[in-house]
């Protein structure tokens, strides 16, 4: 996995070993995407300006974050290999006062067995939502994209996540 950063528009890629469309659903589908990364529970409206949310998991909430942490809408939508959203963390007035971040996923099939996932986050002027996103890994949380990234990897190519 490779992460370069051009200004404030961080580009990620990672190829994981599973048909397109399971990674397709990995991203968009709730039944898939609260099994990795840090667990919320993404519900997406598959259409130019649907809506995107994302719920707090029990453990989140026990953390006083509320039910809805991030919001958003969906800006382009071409299933199983595009999709454009906006993204806003609801943590708290700082993060909701930052704004809408702009994230692009593009999956190709490569047709070796395995998919090309590139997620580019978009965070320009955007301090707070930069720093959540970018970060390494640790036991108090955090991780950001390469997080993120490494666990879905882990779920579609192994069945278990890394935590």
């Amino acid at each position: 996995m490779a992460g370069k950063e051009a200004g404030l528009v961080h580009i990620h890629e990672i190829y994981i070993k599973a048909p397109i469309g399971a990674v397709w659903d990995a991203i968009t589908s709730p039944e898939w995407n609260g099994r990795y990364g840090y667990r919320g529970v993404s519900h997406y409206e598959l259409r130019p300006g649907g809506k995107f949310r994302c719920i707090a998991n029990e453990q989140m909430r026990g953390f006083g974050l509320p039910e809805v942490i991030v919001d958003g809408e969906v800006e382009e939508v071409s299933v199983p290999n595009k999709l454009v959203q906006t993204y806003r963390f609801l943590f708290n007035e700082d993060h909701v006062k930052e704004g809408f971040s702009r994230i692009t996923f593009e999956l190709v099939d490569t047709g070796q067995g395995f998919c090309r996932l590139t997620v580019t986050h978009d965070t320009t002027g955007m301090p707070m939502m930069t720093g959540a996103t970018t970060s390494k890994f640790s036991t108090d949380g955090g991780g950001g994209w390469n997080w993120i990234l490494s666990d879905i990897k882990s779920l579609l190519e192994t069945g278990k996540t890394m935590s």
